[in-house]
């Protein structure tokens, strides 16, 4: 498998498609998955003659299930290790959801001053806080991630059907017909990861402040969310974040959902390359 192991022992999987020396999309994938959440996206800018490079983050898929580590500064770390593994330049980065918090605090932290990162381009994504604060009246309260926190451990395979089943994907709304195969994908997914890491990711995912990250990114940025996007909610995230960004751009797709990279591959694939031709 292709790997490479960080600083502090974790093993990180990668695929990596494409020409060498084409212009690299990194993907960044979302919360319990894995880089096979891209697979539609890899395919389709492989077909377009890019090099695609998606990891599974630790815990994740088939990366190791170490005990600690799970927050965004180690996601970040962990996603530069697998840059600097490859030596990749002038990349365009791609996140969705968590993974798009990880690939905010990546392009601030680490590959801005490398002159790595061309451009980069968050979907449905947590920053800037997803939670309640002081300082974020809007936020989600606590108590929702204690709730995830709690079906977690009480069944986690059950967890893992009832949230592609219902918000993730839309399927909860009246007149949506559920994708059966598609709910067995995230399930299967899911389940591949670890307890431990998917737990304490939910912390990362909900309590990390992506504040001064979006505020230092200098390069084009393009922010991408539904508007009926029941996991991630837009006004809190999406347009808070556009406005933090010196280089944003946000669009807006009426009545997508969360799981809009999957379900409406068709629209948002041909949106992320035009941005990425610009």
């Amino acid at each position: 498998m292709n790997t490479v192991t960080t600083t502090d022992g974790a093993q990180i999987f990668f695929k990596d498609w494409g020409p060498k020396d084409a212009q690299p999309i990194v993907f960044h994938h979302g919360w319990p998955l894995s880089s096979d959440d891209w697979d539609a996206q890899m395919l389709y800018f492989l077909s377009q003659g890019y090099r695609v490079v998606a990891h599974d983050r630790r815990g994740h898929g088939r990366s190791a299930q170490v005990s600690d580590g799970h927050d965004m500064d180690h996601y970040a770390a962990d996603a530069a290790a697998v840059v600097q593994h490859l030596n990749l330049r002038n990349a365009v980065h791609i996140g969705h959801s968590t993974g798009g918090g990880e690939a905010t605090r990546y392009v601030a932290r680490h590959g801005q001053p490398q002159g790595r990162v061309a451009k980069l381009v968050i979907i449905g994504a947590v920053p800037p806080i997803m939670v309640k604060t002081a300082a974020n009246p809007g936020g989600l309260p606590l108590s929702v991630f204690d709730g995830f926190r709690a079906s977690l451990a009480a069944n986690r395979s059950k967890f893992y059907v009832d949230i592609p089943s219902g918000p993730f994907y839309g399927f909860n709304r009246p007149g949506v017909e559920t994708i059966q195969p598609v709910v067995d994908n995230w399930w299967r997914q899911g389940m591949a990861g670890g307890a431990k890491a998917h737990y304490d990711g939910i912390k990362a995912f909900s309590e990390t402040d992506f504040t001064d990250d979006l505020r230092a990114i200098d390069v084009p940025t393009l922010v991408m969310h539904g508007d009926d996007d029941q996991i991630v909610p837009i006004d809190d995230t999406a347009r808070l974040s556009a406005r933090l960004l010196k280089h944003g751009t946000l669009k807006v797709y009426e009545g997508f959902q969360h799981g809009m990279c999957t379900t409406h591959a068709e629209v948002i694939n041909p949106d992320l390359l035009a941005f990425i031709r610009r």
